[in-house]
């Protein structure tokens, strides 16, 4: 499911319209990216958590020449599903 297939059926469910349902869509997903970029996590209770994983520094390989590079640390968004929610994908 893709983003404009989200809102219309969050249109559908909850009979709002669908300029709101997207107005609010982006603002929580904005919302959520400056929690993280600030290094805090996001908790919906029965969803789960956003959060921000360190990555430490580590040695690759450039893949057109073979060559070993450092790839420097780094930060990454992670999600921790919440039990209830484990609870329903596992149901499926």
């Amino acid at each position: 499911m893709n983003r404009s297939q989200l809102i219309d059926k969050i249109v559908l469910d909850a009979d709002i319209s669908k300029k709101i349902v997207g107005c609010v869509l982006d603002s929580m997903i904005n919302l959520i990216k400056r929690s993280l970029r600030q290094g805090h996590s996001v908790s919906l209770i029965g969803f789960g958590t956003f959060v921000v994983r360190s990555r430490s520094a580590r040695v690759g390989r450039n893949p057109q020449t073979g060559k070993k590079i450092l790839i420097p640390a780094s930060k990454i968004p992670g999600f921790r599903p919440g039990k209830n929610f484990k609870n329903i994908v596992n149901k499926v």
